[in-house]
């Protein structure tokens, strides 16, 4: 269900859990709530290790477990779908499972793909060159210091680019919750948590983020309208090697309903200066592509079994 990575999942892959996306082990993150009171999960990520020290299994231990039942506790309270998860069996022969239904949705950006939530309340779009995971938790592990963040609904860039490195990706996003009310100010620490938390090593020095003035935002629920800020900030890694970038961009998009204290938010992060690197306006095209979905755009799939070994 979930992916952590402590810094960066090139070099230092973590956690990651495609099972809910496979319909195999069940669960699935529940997803961002629908209008008017967004909220999105509470759950506090688990630190993410690097491949070349640590490599987290596919499986939470049994505090991830509870984090994950607070997330779903919250989400359901205003309605969103849920599924499901249990461990996947310890076997080393093939399993054959049923992939579950799932809710897409049309893209509002042509030639572009969506990324919808499980019950398709939501979605945003990504480049075609990007891989939507949307029953995908990826995160970082939150330390002494970085202060970590987990992600829902996720969609990544270039998976497996470094050698070696089966979990590296060029970039990601996905949809998590911050405990602030107001957009811009949730926008900023949004940005901050990720470029801190995804370049930077465990124990610090942490990445160099510079954060820009914010820019107004909306986000649509019918004929509803959601006030929104999209801020963009400037990483430099504070760490190099070959799959260590020399500089990234983490943007974010956040929005709040009407006394809530706590705001939802998309974020969306690339490295820069690589081979088909996502430049800063497909980060803003993606952010500005977040929208509610109303239920004649939504349609139900089911893929194809799939053979794990």
């Amino acid at each position: 269900m979930g992916r952590f990575s402590r810094r960066r999942e090139e070099a230092k892959p973590g956690y990651e859990d495609n099972a809910a996306l496979r319909g195999f082990g069940g669960y699935e993150p529940a997803d961002a709530p629908m209008l008017p009171a967004p909220e999105l999960p509470r759950a506090q990520p688990r630190r993410i290790r690097p491949a070349p020290r640590r490599r987290r299994t596919s499986r939470l231990p049994w505090i991830g477990f509870v984090l994950v039942a607070l997330v779903i506790g919250v989400l359901n309270a205003f309605g969103v779908g849920r599924t499901h998860r249990s461990p996947a069996p310890a076997t080393r022969g093939p399993v054959v499972s049923t992939s579950l239904p799932r809710v897409t949705v049309p893209a509002v950006v042509a030639g572009w793909q969506s990324v919808a939530g499980s019950e398709g309340e939501y979605a945003y779009d990504v480049p075609p060159n990007w891989t939507p995971q949307p029953g995908t938790l990826h995160g970082w592990e939150k330390t002494a210091a970085v202060p970590g963040i987990s992600l829902i609904t996720s969609a990544f860039l270039d998976s497996g680019f470094c050698q070696g490195q089966p979990s590296s990706k060029h970039g990601g996003a996905g949809v998590t919750t911050v405990r602030v009310a107001d957009p811009d100010a949730a926008a900023r620490q949004a940005v901050s948590d990720l470029g801190v938390s995804r370049y930077s090593p465990d124990n610090g020095p942490v990445a160099a983020v510079t954060v820009e003035p914010g820019e107004d935002a909306s986000v649509t629920s019918g004929s509803a309208t959601l006030h929104a800020r999209v801020v963009v900030a400037s990483v430099v890694p504070s760490e190099t090697g070959p799959c260590v970038p020399k500089r990234a961009l983490v943007a974010a998009l956040a929005f709040t309903g009407a006394g809530k204290q706590e705001s939802g938010a998309l974020v969306v992060y690339a490295d820069q200066d690589v081979p088909g690197a996502a430049t800063r306006d497909d980060l803003l095209k993606i952010l500005h592509s977040y929208r509610f979905v109303p239920a004649s755009q939504r349609s139900t799939t089911t893929p194809p079994p799939t053979t794990y070994r």
